[in-house]
């Protein structure tokens, strides 16, 4: 769906359309980045990811609006449920993509009229435009739907795909992000077809499995299934961050802003019944840098305790504060039924572990009961600055669990 947040706020406030806007967080609690824009913003340069003063910069009558999520998932779902009048195998693809499968389920029209079908449906029935791709697979389907927009229709087939996919550069392609571009770039490929016609052995030398994987994306012999809409897709991680009002500039500063994050993911490992095998931070500098880190457990958790010391040990190890922090995430990565049974270090105290959890699990039941500011660290709600003991130690700090 293009310019998905952007094109909602427009039909659900019609005196919007004709003027460029912005879809942006609030510039005073530090989310003042654009979300989306439309497509008289983007004429003025304003690009999503961008601060609220840079966009305002390019474009003085930019209006800025704020995101209204559920607005978002409504129509999201009005869109799926047209999706679904055609076949049961939709895969979301975030909020506002889907791959569809069609195969068998149009009768006597092929793909590209489905496609055209169901663009005018979504035009007339919920009033935003969308850009489809078809082909035979979902790495070209998902490139045909980025090549042409607004409201357009690329068909890519086994007869024109070179012609139409190998001369883009490798960056169109998915899987391909910045470090793997610049990586592909530094090795002297710079187009789809370069990867295509990349031997195996080069590739699997200078990227290992990933080259392999992008060869057969760039060959179009990628074959994984559409997901059927009733199937359980797995959840591979967990997570959950803030942004801070202010620039976190001490390690002091940044310990409540990962325990309170932690809390939510390990509340949410509750409900999955599942235990995180690892643990990631991500962390966003003042400059809008991002950098990530992460850690293998020695046993699988789902204690909001254990998950803070380790993810604070990680960041503690790893970031050397050359620049404060605007925002940081913790995830739960690796994860693990949590019927399954725990093989214990001999040097780890399992009661004390046990216990540990079972505090764990009476705060986690406590928000579900009464709300998440039911109860909470007390170090969150203050300027105390104490710093954490190791996770290794599984061990909070005194007082932590006022």
């Amino acid at each position: 769906m293009n310019n998905f947040y952007a094109s909602v706020e427009s039909e659900l406030n019609p005196s919007l359309r004709g003027h460029p806007i912005a879809v942006c967080g609030s510039p005073a609690e530090r989310h003042g980045i654009v979300l989306a824009k439309n497509y008289i913003a983007k004429g003025f340069g304003v690009k999503t990811g961008e601060a609220v003063w840079q966009a305002r910069s390019k474009c003085p009558g930019i209006l800025f609006v704020k995101p209204h999520y559920s607005e978002y998932m409504k129509y999201s779902e009005f869109a799926r449920d047209i999706y679904a009048s055609y076949t049961d195998r939709v895969e979301p693809y975030g909020m506002d993509e889907c791959w569809i499968d069609v195969t068998g389920s149009g009768g006597a029209k092929n793909g590209a009229k489905i496609a055209d079908e169901i663009r005018e449906r979504i035009k007339s029935e919920l009033g935003i435009t969308v850009s489809i791709g078809v082909s035979w697979n979902k790495i070209f389907s998902k490139l045909g739907s980025d090549m042409k927009k607004p409201d357009a229709v690329t068909c890519i087939c086994r007869d024109n795909y070179k012609e139409k996919v190998w001369p883009l550069a490798a960056s169109e392609m998915l899987g391909v992000g910045r470090s793997v571009e610049a990586a592909l770039l530094k090795n002297g490929i710079i187009t789809i077809g370069d990867l295509a016609n990349a031997s195996e052995e080069f590739l699997c030398q200078k990227f290992g499995k990933i080259g392999l994987a992008l060869k057969l994306y760039a060959t179009g012999e990628e074959h994984s299934e559409v997901i059927s809409c009733c199937s359980d897709i797995p959840v591979k991680s967990v997570g959950h961050g803030n942004t801070a009002m202010q620039d976190l500039c001490d390690c002091s500063e940044v310990w409540p802003f990962i325990l309170d994050p932690s809390q939510d993911v390990g509340a949410r490992l509750h409900e999955l019944n599942k235990r995180a095998g690892g643990i990631s931070v991500t962390i966003r500098d003042n400059r809008l840098k991002f950098r990530e880190w992460q850690c293998q457990l020695p046993v699988p958790t789902q204690s909001q305790s254990v998950i803070a010391g380790y993810a604070y040990e990680l960041f503690e190890k790893n970031y050397k504060w050359q620049l404060p922090i605007r925002a940081l995430v913790v995830r739960a990565i690796n994860l693990t039924d949590s019927e399954n049974p725990l093989q214990y270090s001999v040097f780890c105290d399992s009661a004390d572990t046990a216990r540990i959890e079972s505090l764990d699990e009476a705060v986690t039941g406590i928000r579900s009961r009464f709300g998440d500011l039911s109860i909470k660290h007390a170090i969150i709600y203050g300027n105390v600055k104490i710093p954490p003991s190791g996770g290794s130690n599984i061990v909070m700090p005194t007082g932590m669990l006022s």
